[in-house]
């Protein structure tokens, strides 16, 4: 009897293994009320009846914003975005994955107001341990504010890939045993917002928001949440399944196709890149400038 017990209890905790890994990844409902809550000034974000899309607002009262319900460790998120058109110098639409812990990791896209007739500034970060200094900016080479686009973090256990429409423009790799932090063990909530950043988004905070324009407004659809939740055992995010795609193979680094992309947009379309300010790091640039990027 007590062997058939423990039979029992070992088939148990392995169905729950098996089932938890199953389930770990997400598909997303597509509906904002259902996967986000506001976290910042609700008279400022609107929400279409299907809560297919949403709308942040930024005048001189407030900002906006909202956050995913659920922690995520690893894998990928889209987002479809329209950013603020016209005259936006100083406003700042981020889109970032952030744990939200004193040593926080973060993964940062922020869209960089501009004035009327510039090009848009799109800005990528990373957060490791608590410490951050990774900018990298470029022009993107469309008019975001025409139509919507769609901007993604792919996050892995090999590589962070940040894209949009599907072009890879950055990645950090995980050079973790050669001393490079990298984002591996803090669950991720999604963020979103809009706010003032005009001491120093535009030129340097020289272009400040010219608040007769406003109210300023960037929309978003179409997202796509396809990840693991945080159930507090990061072997489930860590498992090698169908269900978590992101850590197969494929996912381990980019394909010679994107490897091309990558390259045009580092050709054509990088401004600014920390790994080549040797100014601003007196000539000590970090470690992962000196390691492969894929």
């Amino acid at each position: 009897m007590i062997k058939y017990l423990r039979l029992v209890t070992f088939i148990g905790v392995l169905v729950l293994n098996v089932f938890q890994i199953s389930f770990a990844s997400v598909v997303s409902t597509e509906d904002f009320d259902k996967d986000f809550f506001v976290t910042w000034s609700p008279s400022h974000v609107n929400t279409s009846d299907d809560g297919t899309t949403r709308s942040l607002k930024l005048d001189k009262e407030s900002g906006s914003g909202f956050a995913s319900n659920d922690m995520f460790l690893f894998g990928e998120i889209d987002m479809q975005i329209k950013l603020v058109p016209g005259h936006s110098a100083g406003t700042v639409v981020a889109f970032f994955l952030t744990s939200d812990q004193p040593n926080r990791d973060e993964i940062d896209f922020e869209f960089l107001g501009n004035v009327s007739g510039q090009p848009y500034i799109l800005q990528t970060n990373v957060f490791a341990d608590g410490f951050d200094n990774r900018e990298e900016r470029i022009y993107l080479w469309f008019d975001p504010t025409a139509e919507f686009h769609t901007y993604s973090i792919l996050w892995n256990i090999h590589q962070i890939v940040f894209m949009v429409d599907w072009v890879p423009i950055r990645t950090y790799r995980n050079h973790a045993d050669k001393g490079v932090a990298f984002p591996r063990w803090q669950p991720m909530s999604i963020k979103i917002s809009l706010w003032n950043g005009d001491s120093w988004a535009t030129r340097g905070g020289k272009d400040k928001v010219d608040w007769s324009k406003g109210p300023f407004i960037a929309s978003f659809r179409n997202y796509k949440i396809d990840a693991c939740v945080w159930k507090g055992n990061p072997r489930f995010c860590r498992a090698d399944s169908s269900t978590n795609w992101w850590n197969q193979e494929k996912s381990r680094s980019l394909t010679w196709a994107q490897r091309r992309l990558f390259k045009w947009v580092r050709k054509y379309h990088l401004i600014y890149d920390y790994c080549q300010d040797n100014k601003r790091f007196q000539n000590n640039l970090p470690k992962e400038c000196s390691l492969p990027k894929y």
